[in-house]
């Protein structure tokens, strides 16, 4: 599989992005970290669900076309059409979207947000202060997750001003720009409660792309 989150930004948009991180961390102690995912989980279940109604539904209509009212006929067919239909979707995971529900990608990318904020050491910064701007291509989601420090001077409700304007920045076809502009706002309300301090270091990378498992 392709790695969508390679090519979701040009090389401009990534250099760019790294350049909004540096500058909103410039007046901030906070550290913002943009991570772009492929995507959040493999949905083996609606490969599952697809391969089932699309290999049964093949099998009939090439029964009937056959001429044929054998089951072993449609048992053979389905059986060879379901193994078929389920290399199809785990090789072209776009296939398994009509099989998902919103609500579960949801889940999952609030998930793999979670075990990315963990797993890029977010939450080992000195003043507890990691926030991640987390982009799931796949699911062409966006999710915000901040560190105990601010969680307890900001209302986690908040960041969802930064979500939408980011959000609505994708679906608009600027990404770059919609993620540049999040990462500018999430600096602002840093900077209010989080001001830099005469000490403060560049901890955590400034953006990361993961790759496809």
């Amino acid at each position: 599989m392709s790695n969508k989150a390679d090519t979701f930004l040009t090389q401009a948009e990534q250099d760019a992005l790294v350049r909004c991180v540096q500058e909103a961390e410039s007046t901030t102690s906070g550290e913002i970290v943009p991570v772009i995912a492929p995507m959040s989980y493999d949905y083996p279940r609606a490969g599952l669900i697809g391969s089932l109604v699309l290999g049964s539904l093949t099998a009939v209509a090439l029964t009937l076309a056959l001429g044929r009212e054998d089951m072993w006929v449609f048992l053979l067919l389905f059986f060879a059409l379901f193994l078929g239909f389920s290399r199809l979707f785990d090789a072209v995971p776009a296939l398994k979207r009509p099989f998902l529900s919103k609500r579960e990608m949801r889940e999952e990318v609030a998930e793999a947000a979670f075990t990315a904020f963990h797993a890029h050491g977010l939450h080992n910064t000195r003043d507890k202060t990691g926030i991640i701007l987390y982009v799931s291509v796949y699911e062409r989601s966006v999710q915000i997750l901040a560190d105990k420090g601010i969680n307890d001077l900001v209302n986690p409700l908040a960041w969802e001003e930064v979500v939408t304007l980011v959000t609505d920045g994708i679906r608009a076809g600027r990404p770059g720009e919609a993620l540049c502009a999040g990462v500018r706002r999430c600096g602002e309300m840093l900077t209010e409660r989080f001001p830099i301090k005469p000490d403060d270091t560049d901890e955590l990378p400034n953006l990361i792309i993961e790759s496809s498992n």
